[in-house]
């Protein structure tokens, strides 16, 4: 319910419509700086490694779902075919990914992590649990639901249970 304001000498309900206009600064701005440490432990290690954010993501869907095509991954990140070419060359041209004839059809391209790729994905994934284990654990019960149910709102909703099933069938998930 919105807030009552005076206005003069009367109580006038705040409109709504005005309130979902104001820009959510204070929300905004924990959000970038949130994902600003958050992919920053990550981009730690992957500048060893001579990488980016871009092959980490690609190295994570790739990871955790074997087998996954090129025009898949590219569904899923959302970005250009030249853009996936350029990271994908490096991930295999450094033997990260394994790219192979389609079992079905061989013009398309499946994906597979190599042994030095699952590593990698791997030691990623626990870097960044290790962010979300303590924040949750700071944040105390329930917090975890609460943070799923809250991400998921955050996706476009056309595109929530897709990314779900997604999600799901990533091999070794934990709930």
């Amino acid at each position: 319910m919105a807030e009552p304001t005076r206005i003069g000498g009367h109580a006038a309900a705040t409109s709504v419509a005005a309130q979902e206009e104001a820009p959510l600064y204070e929300l905004i701005e924990l959000l970038f700086f949130a994902y600003r440490d958050f992919v920053g432990d990550a981009d730690r290690l992957l500048e060893a490694f001579g990488f980016g954010r871009a092959h980490h993501r690609v190295l994570h869907f790739v990871s955790r779902h074997p087998g996954l095509t090129i025009a898949a991954l590219l569904d899923i990140l959302k970005i250009t075919k030249q853009s996936l070419n350029r990271v994908l060359k490096e991930l295999v041209a450094k033997n990260f990914i394994d790219a192979r004839a389609g079992a079905i059809d061989r013009r398309h391209r499946q994906l597979y992590a190599t042994e030095a790729g699952e590593k990698l994905a791997h030691d990623l994934a626990k870097l960044q649990t290790r962010r979300f284990t303590a924040a949750l654990e700071e944040v105390g019960p329930g917090a975890k639901a609460m943070a799923s149910t809250f991400l998921q709102a955050m996706i476009d909703a056309p595109e929530r249970e897709r990314v779900m099933a997604l999600i799901v069938s990533g091999r070794g998930t934990a709930k």
